[in-house]
């Protein structure tokens, strides 16, 4: 709502411009408005006088600010935080060629004081100063939405890594927030944001990322309204790069898995994967993380003490997370006589431990591992489940 001033208040407001002339800081230096050069307004003229769209102690951040001036044309203006996180910093804005009024371009942070500084040229060409002030709303942690980012800055990853953006407070305007979240990448390839929650959205591109791209993640965030007087908390950006294209095939009734490299088949080793009841998932999946070493429990799967099937084992070497329910690629020398011929796992994709260790050393992640062979789906929020929709389907979840 756009806040006037009423003919008291323009006088008033006229009478506070004239008191700021006997003061030499009445507008900063940088506006040229020091002691030596402010003029007095010219006799019976009318005194310039701002209006200000916004006023008062508890203005929203993603306000419009804008201010236009009567009796007489602006030929200066800046907008200074005064108090806050930013005190002392100008927040652009553009002027009016016909010098009738301005408006910031910048974005308003909480809890701050802001001053509009201006110099106005009356009716009699006099430059006389003037200025308003206002404050913006302070908001607690719960009205703010931060975002983190995966990968890591800097970070080299596989070809199947999407880009991860989480906040810890829910968006309703998803919309919004999407306009301003970028990823691009040289060389440039297409790709589309996925929102899998209020809290959590995805970018891949439309096919695997090319081994050697550069990414780069820009979220424009702060202070754009999520909806429900919640606002983005921070703007972030980040550059990771994209290593070699690996894609290990896991066959679950060959009990074998192919391990490719750019294109070229490294090795064949045999595996044992999911035993009746604990069927491993079908479909494409990305290793998470990895861990040279990993305390496994079944009870994070369902399978508690008083079950026969109860396990747990300290230091299972050379882990590699696919699901966040608790699918691995992983050491098992357990196992080893059934590696080749029979599943007989829990779920995880297991090796012998010299074969684990080998693809550890050469895995990061981002890397792909397709598995074929079961009647069991992998799911698309159970770990990084984007690559097992079409790109068309992948889009309709943009809010775009």
């Amino acid at each position: 709502m756009t806040v006037g001033l009423s003919l008291s208040a323009r006088v008033a407001t006229g009478l506070g411009a004239l008191a700021l002339l006997t003061a030499c800081n009445a507008v900063p230096s940088a506006l040229g408005g020091d002691h030596a050069d402010s003029a007095s307004p010219s006799k019976d003229v009318a005194v310039p006088t701002l209006t200000t769209t916004v006023s008062g102690s508890a203005v929203p951040i993603d306000a419009r600010v804008a201010t236009t001036v009567a009796d007489g044309t602006l030929t200066k203006v800046r907008m200074q935080a005064r108090s806050g996180e930013t005190k002392g910093s100008f927040v652009p804005g553009k002027l009016a060629e016909d010098g009738t009024g301005w408006r910031a371009t910048g974005r308003l942070e909480p809890a701050t004081t802001y001053v509009i500084f201006a110099k106005a040229t009356d009716e009699g060409g006099t430059s006389v100063p003037v200025r308003s002030r206002f404050t913006t709303v302070t908001l607690d942690d719960a009205h703010e939405a931060f975002p983190s980012i995966a990968p890591l800055a800097g970070e080299t990853v596989g070809i199947g890594m999407p880009v991860i953006v989480s906040l810890d407070t829910a968006v309703a305007n998803k919309a919004a927030f999407e306009k301003r979240m970028k990823v691009t990448s040289t060389p440039a390839q297409a790709g589309s944001w996925r929102w899998l929650s209020d809290r959590e959205v995805h970018w891949r591109p439309a096919t695997y990322w090319k081994p050697g791209t550069e990414v780069h993640v820009n979220l424009d965030l702060n202070s754009v309204p999520a909806g429900g007087g919640i606002y983005g908390q921070e703007s972030r950006s980040i550059d990771f790069h994209i290593g070699d294209a690996h894609i290990y095939k896991v066959n679950a009734q060959t009990d074998q898995m192919q391990v490719y490299s750019n294109g070229a088949l490294l090795r064949t080793l045999p595996i044992t994967t999911g035993m009746p009841g604990f069927t491993t998932r079908s479909g494409t999946k990305v290793i998470i993380e990895k861990a040279a070493k990993h305390t496994m429990d079944s009870e994070t799967v369902g399978i508690g003490k008083d079950n026969p099937l109860y396990y747990h084992v300290d230091d299972v070497q050379w882990t590699m997370r696919l699901t966040y329910s608790g699918e691995f690629i992983h050491a098992a020398p357990w196992s080893v006589a059934s590696q080749g011929h029979a599943n007989v796992s829990h779920g995880c994709t297991g090796m012998s431990t010299s074969n684990a260790e080998w693809l550890f050393n050469m895995s990061r992640r981002g890397d792909v591992v397709e598995t074929t062979g079961t009647d069991r789906p992998m799911e698309l929020t159970n770990g990084y489940g984007d690559w097992n929709l079409s790109f068309a389907d992948w889009k309709s979840g943009s809010a775009l």
